[in-house]
């Protein structure tokens, strides 16, 4: 069975009495700029694919009818 105070034994670095609020106030921070970086990357996927999609007409429409294909013989 686990520890349960692992948690409050402080990292072997770390100094003792410090607390670790700092970086908790941070982690919204960093999980919104996480979320921004990943809204914009898949942005750009989208476009890419547009791009692909116009430069590309037959092979976007064998990627259809394939695609197409896949879902009716999906079994929900």
């Amino acid at each position: 069975m686990p520890d349960r105070d692992f948690h409050n034994t402080p990292s072997p670095g770390e100094q003792p009495g410090t607390t670790r609020g700092t970086e908790r106030s941070t982690e919204p921070e960093r999980e919104a700029e996480r979320r921004r970086r990943r809204a914009q990357f898949l942005r750009d996927l989208a476009e890419a694919r547009e791009l692909r999609d116009r430069v590309q007409p037959r092979r976007a429409k064998t990627a259809r009818l394939r695609h197409a294909m896949r879902m009716r013989t999906f079994r929900w």
